[in-house]
């Protein structure tokens, strides 16, 4: 099976300027684990929370979700996500012992971390996770989320939509809307949370960033 190995020391991605996006900015790699025993507890999410059957832990990105942490700080939340076995979270260990996680990491500054790759699957949002990019941001409730993450989240939307060729952009209090659509791939239908950020004002802000871009909010 094929597996990811980690990276000890943090890299730097330099993604240049474009005709359509004049402005440089940088991904950190801060890879989270991603072994063997990752890869079969997504493939298994993928096959019994999903309904789909495939032989690596991929996704082809649609869709991208953006969170907030609820934890204030950049390492404590890398480590929350970085172990591959879920602890601590019986709504969500009921359904399979993979960790949550998201590819994207923006620290209150701005500043970009992957975590992982863009098509790996990443366990974050809910009956998406099949095709979204997550995207989560240090802050919460008690730190609102700050213009230089505005910021972040859009250039690093821009570039992942010239990868991937986006179609939706999602608040992950705005997951709901997707229930009952042929988009929803959940086999459990009382399998819910319910979700806050984050927040309308989030992602208003950043959808008036994104306007030229017209992404879709709803099915």
């Amino acid at each position: 099976m094929r597996k990811i190995c980690r990276v000890i020391a943090w890299t730097v991605l330099w993604v240049l300027p474009t005709l359509a996006n004049a402005q440089t900015f940088r991904i950190f790699e801060k890879p989270i684990i991603f072994d063997e025993e990752r890869e079969k507890l997504s493939l298994e999410y993928l096959e019994k929370r999903h309904g789909i059957l495939q032989e690596t832990a991929t996704i082809q990105p649609k869709m991208v979700v953006v969170h907030w942490t609820a934890i204030n700080t950049l390492e404590t939340t890398f480590d929350v996500f970085n172990p591959v076995h879920l602890a601590g979270r019986p709504e969500l260990t009921a359904a399979s012992r993979l960790n949550v996680s998201a590819h994207f990491l923006v620290d209150r500054d701005g500043t970009i971390f992957r975590l992982l790759p863009d098509t790996a699957f990443g366990r974050h949002t809910i009956g998406l996770n099949y095709m979204a990019i997550g995207i989560e941001n240090i802050g919460g409730p008690d730190a609102p989320l700050t213009k230089a993450q505005v910021k972040a989240n859009a250039e690093l939307i821009r570039y992942l939509h010239r990868k991937h060729k986006l179609q939706y952009v999602i608040g992950h209090h705005e997951y709901y809307a997707f229930q009952g659509t042929p988009l929803w791939k959940e086999t459990d239908p009382n399998y819910i949370t319910q979700k806050q950020d984050p927040g309308d004002k989030f992602m208003k802000r950043l959808r008036k960033k994104l306007s030229d871009l017209s992404f879709k909010s709803t099915p």
